[in-house]
């Protein structure tokens, strides 16, 4: 525990020397949706890095082990940080590496961005309220000693909760199909970045 709590320290340095990096340029923030993507997955960072040293506290580990807030933690880091970096790489990557000026459509990439920051948020949070809702019922007792609920009683509980978490998966999804139809336009279609060049050339 005290060096889970320990990682706290280079995991918050990452994420504030990655958003600090941006200092002076936040403006951009409001036209650039690719960093927008990727400022929001360090931020998907630094809450999943918070809190995966705090969930290895023993008085919130006794409540969240083996349930579906491991499962929303997990999930803030794999699709938040891990899904939004790679997202704003790859728009970053396919112009440069195909020559071309910029992304086909921004606005799809706008709409990728809220698409997957909705369907995160939805998802991990449903894990959260699931998760804790779990742990609560699966160690409350009647005044007898005797489980007050059965295990089938606290699936029932959930299915609400399943049900926002697959809408929350099914928009990401959308968001990752957005992105898939962008790049290929991009590569098929988009504009040479040569062409660009060429046109802000002073005529001889």
């Amino acid at each position: 525990m005290t060096f889970s709590i320990i990682l706290w320290m280079p995991s918050w340095g990452g994420m504030i020397n990655g958003l600090m990096t941006l200092s002076g340029a936040w403006d951009k923030l409001r036209t650039d949706p690719v960093l927008r993507m990727l400022v929001v997955s360090v931020a998907f960072y630094g809450m999943s890095t918070f809190e995966g040293p705090m969930m290895s506290i023993k008085a919130v580990n006794s409540l969240s082990h083996y349930t579906d807030w491991t499962v929303g933690h997990v999930h803030s880091g794999a699709l938040g940080w891990v899904g939004d970096i790679s997202f704003g790489a790859i728009y970053c990557l396919v112009p440069w590496l195909w020559g071309r000026k910029e992304m086909y459509s921004l606005k799809l990439v706008n709409w990728h961005f809220w698409l997957s920051t909705i369907g995160i948020v939805l998802y991990i949070t449903a894990m959260w309220v699931s998760g804790i809702m779990q742990g609560l019922m699966w160690r409350a007792y009647t005044k007898l000693g005797f489980l007050e609920y059965s295990f089938i009683e606290t699936v029932e509980a959930m299915h609400p909760f399943y049900l926002i978490r697959a809408i929350g998966g099914a928009l990401f999804v959308l968001g990752g199909v957005i992105m898939a139809y962008n790049v290929w336009m991009t590569i098929a279609r988009g504009e040479p970045a040569e062409a660009r060049e060429a046109a802000l050339q002073p005529a001889e």
